[in-house]
C-alpha cells in the first residue's frame, strides 16, 4: 500500500517541479497557452496508439501512469541532466557550446533512457501485461507522448514569449506548432518505440541474453535516431533538416507504422485461430465466434447489448470480450498439449485465472442480458 502511494506522490511532486520551472522560465500566460498548443498533437499520438490496441487494452491505470511518468518524472530528469550538460559543456568548451553538447549527446542518451523505464519495469515485474510488440510500442509511445507534451508546453511558450502568436512562418507559436505539432508530433515516441518493439520481441522469451542485448540494441537505435534528429535541427540548416526529414524519419516512421498494423492484423489472426478450441472446449458459445474474430462485430455486439439491456450489460460484455482476448493469448504463449483439447486440468496457474475471469464476465453478461437492467 506505501509503494503505490509514495509512487502517486512522486509522480505529483514531479509533475509540480516541472510547472513551477517552465512558469519560472516563460511566465504563467504563456505556459497556459503552450498547454493549449501542446494538447492538439498530443491527442492526435494517443489516440493512435490507442487504436493500436484495440485487441487487447492494456489496464487504464497503466496507460495513465507510463504517460504521467513521460509528462512529469521523465521530463524534469531529462531537464535536470540537460542544462548540468549545457553548463559543463559551455564552461569546457567555451559559452554557446554547452546547448549543443546537451542536444547532441546528454539529450538522446539520459532522455531516451528514462522515457523507456515503465516499460522495463512492465516487462520485468508486470510480464503479465506484456504479449509481445504491441504493448510494447504502445507503453513506449505512451511514455514518450508524455514527455513530448511536457516539452511542447515549454517551447511553445517560449517562442509565445519571444515572437507572440508568430507572423506565418517567420516565428512564435505559430511556427512552433507547425514544426513540432504538424512536421514532427510523432518525433520522440517513435524514437522512444524503437525500445519499445525491442522489449516486447524479448518480453516472452526465457533467454537472459537475448532477454538484455535486445532492449540494448533497441536503445542505442532509439539514441542514434534522436541524436541525428537534433543535428539536423542544431547544426544543420533548413536543407539539411528537411532531407533528414524525408529522407530518413519518414520512411523510418512509415515502417514503424506499418510493424504496428502487422502486428494489429496478427494479433487478430491469434485470436481468431484460439476461438474454435475455445468453444470446443465449452468456454465459449460456438455462435461467438464470428461476434469475438472481429473489431467490427464486437462493437454492433456491445452496441445491441446497450440497446436492449442498457450500458451496465454493454460493459459486462466488453468485459467479457477482453477476458477471452486474454485467455487466447495466453493459450498462444503458453500452449498446451493440443490432443487434450485444451482442458482445464492443462491449464497454467495464469490461465486458470484468465478462465474464471472469463465464466465470471460471461455469467455478469448473460444476466443482464437477460433482465435488462439499465446501468
Amino acid at each position: 500500500m506505501l509503494l503505490p502511494v509514495a509512487g502517486i506522490a512522486g509522480l505529483a511532486l514531479s509533475g509540480l517541479l516541472v510547472l513551477g520551472l517552465a512558469t519560472v522560465r516563460v511566465g504563467v500566460l504563456a505556459v497556459l497557452i503552450g498547454v493549449v498548443a501542446a494538447v492538439v498533437p498530443v491527442l492526435v499520438v494517443v489516440a493512435a496508439l490507442l487504436w493500436i490496441d484495440r485487441w487487447e487494452p492494456e489496464p487504464a491505470k497503466l496507460l495513465l501512469i507510463t504517460f504521467a511518468w513521460g509528462a512529469c518524472v521523465a521530463t524534469l530528469t531529462a531537464l535536470l541532466v540537460n542544462d548540468t550538460a549545457q553548463a559543463v559543456g559551455d564552461l569546457l568548451l567555451g559559452t554557446g557550446n554547452g546547448g549543443k553538447v546537451s542536444a547532441l549527446v546528454s539529450a538522446p542518451l539520459v532522455e531516451e533512457a528514462v522515457k523507456a523505464v515503465p516499460v522495463i519495469l512492465l516487462m520485468l515485474w508486470r510480464s503479465h501485461e506484456f504479449d509481445g510488440v504491441v504493448d510494447g510500442m504502445v507503453y513506449a509511445g505512451l511514455a514518450a507522448a508524455g514527455f513530448a507534451f511536457t516539452e511542447n508546453v515549454y517551447y511553445f511558450g517560449r517562442a509565445f514569449v519571444e515572437h507572440g502568436f508568430g507572423d506565418g512562418l517567420s516565428g512564435g507559436i505559430f511556427a512552433a506548432f507547425i514544426l513540432r505539432g504538424v512536421l514532427s508530433p510523432f518525433a520522440h515516441p517513435l524514437f522512444t518505440v524503437l525500445i519499445g518493439i525491442g522489449v516486447g520481441l524479448v518480453a516472452r522469451s526465457n533467454v537472459r541474453t537475448a532477454k538484455i542485448l535486445v532492449p540494448l540494441g533497441a536503445y542505442v537505435g532509439a539514441v542514434l535516431l534522436h541524436a541525428l534528429w537534433n543535428a539536423s535541427a542544431t547544426l544543420g540548416g533548413a536543407t539539411v533538416f528537411l532531407n533528414v526529414y524525408f529522407l530518413i524519419m519518414v520512411p523510418i516512421f512509415t515502417a514503424v507504422v506499418l510493424i504496428m498494423v502487422w502486428q494489429r492484423r496478427r494479433e487478430q489472426r491469434i485470436i481468431a485461430a484460439t476461438l474454435p478450441g475455445m468453444a470446443e472446449a465449452g468456454w465459449i458459445a460456438p455462435s461467438e465466434i464470428p461476434l469475438l474474430s472481429d473489431l467490427s462485430a464486437r462493437r454492433k455486439w456491445r452496441k445491441q447489448a446497450r440497446k436492449e439491456s442498457g450500458r451496465a450489460a454493454a460493459r459486462a460484455v466488453g468485459a467479457y470480450q477482453a477476458a477471452v482476448t486474454e485467455l487466447a493469448f495466453a493459450r498462444r504463449w503458453e500452449g498446451s498439449p493440443a490432443s487434450e483439447r485444451m482442458r482445464t486440468a492443462y491449464l497454467s496457474r495464469r490461465q486458470v485465472e484468465l478462465l474464471a475471469v472469463l465464466k465470471q464476465t460471461r455469467a455478469e453478461a448473460v444476466r443482464l442480458a437477460r433482465g435488462g437492467t439499465e446501468g
